[in-house]
């Protein structure tokens, strides 16, 4: 049975919006399926508040799909949601963000390495502190390889957090929790789930980190390699250009076309005087190096100005926000009222 858009909202189209979301992108997990909706129910089934469980399966080959739609049948809270094929987890992640109704969302893996036991404890946080609007899990005590996956792992999450000044100890932990309004304003695509928190924090998200626990797989096969190192070195080029240049690629590019259009334009003054003065400059080598600098400092200058009007053109065409607001602190009981 695959399900479509259409059945995967119907388990819990009705009655009102639950309290929590949890959206679990699943791909070939078929093995893990039955604990992992076990699991995600007990942790949640004996608090005070109302939940739903969405899982988007990636296009899983493995018939994680069907699976899915048999749990659902007895579970009212499980929303299962299968994509038509595998898009990537920020893709899948953003399926479920999408179908989400709860105040509070939280995002875990299908491989039992998260532990839903700690969602009541995020919740509790993102309750009581108003000044909190994302959790991220620091997975201190982490059970896997050394060498395959914790290794890259620290250094990349030093690396983010050096280029998006968005200090965390661990990035790829997916257990967190937000606050609606947050979720609301991001959009991942590509693999831009590796930079959520970095993109929370550019809409206005205050985070912090928690540690939670970690367990080793027992079943399944990890979907990560030493080999995602380099692609998140070339994401990051991607998102600390969005961070800092998406509302002035000008200064991007047009900086770095003036850094080689002067330097460029001098030498080619420095030659004409030579030139006026009587000597051959055709075969000079810094000609061709002043020509060419010029050259690409113009373009990426102009580069830089159809950047602005797109820009431009996506604000106002789109009618997309510029900025967010948060809500004024309540003022004190004792202050006086004008």
């Amino acid at each position: 049975m695959v399900l479509n858009d259409a059945t995967a909202a119907d388990p819990a189209s009705a009655g009102a919006a639950p309290d929590i979301s949890v959206v679990i992108p699943v791909y070939h997990e078929r093995e893990n399926l039955p604990d992992l909706v076990a699991r995600v129910g007990e942790a949640l089934g004996v608090t005070r508040w109302t939940f739903e469980l969405i899982c988007v399966d990636d296009g899983s080959r493995d018939g994680s799909a069907a699976l899915l739609a048999d749990l659902a049948r007895t579970r009212p809270w499980l929303r299962p949601v299968a994509l038509a094929r595998n898009y990537g987890q920020s893709t899948a992640l953003q399926a479920g963000f999408e179908r989400a109704r709860g105040r509070y969302i939280v995002t875990l893996d299908g491989d039992l390495q998260n532990d839903p036991l700690d969602i009541p404890a995020l919740i509790e946080r993102l309750e009581s502190d108003p000044d909190v609007d994302m959790i991220s899990g620091w997975r201190h005590q982490r059970q896997d390889k050394a060498l395959s996956r914790r290794l890259p792992s620290m250094l990349a999450n030093r690396l983010i957090s050096w280029a998006t000044d968005v200090r965390l100890h661990d990035y790829g932990c997916a257990l967190k929790a937000y606050r609606r309004e947050i979720i609301e304003r991001l959009h991942l695509y590509g693999e831009l789930h590796r930079f959520i928190p970095s993109l929370a924090r550019e809409v206005g998200a205050r985070i912090v980190e928690v540690p939670v626990r970690h367990h080793a797989r027992t079943r399944g096969q990890s979907k990560y390699g030493i080999d995602r190192t380099f692609r998140v070195i070339l994401d990051l080029v991607l998102i600390v250009f969005f961070l800092r240049y998406r509302q002035r690629p000008l200064h991007a590019f047009g900086g770095l076309g003036l850094w080689l259009l002067a330097p460029g334009a001098l030498i080619l003054l420095y030659l004409l005087g030579v030139k006026l003065a009587g000597e051959d400059i055709g075969a000079r080598p810094l000609l061709l190096a002043g020509v060419m600098m010029v050259l690409m400092g113009v373009q990426l200058i102009v580069a830089g100005l159809i950047g602005e009007l797109l820009v431009r053109i996506y604000h106002e065409g789109s009618a997309r926000p510029q900025y967010h607001t948060r809500a004024l602190p309540a003022p004190d009981a004792g202050e006086r009222q004008p």
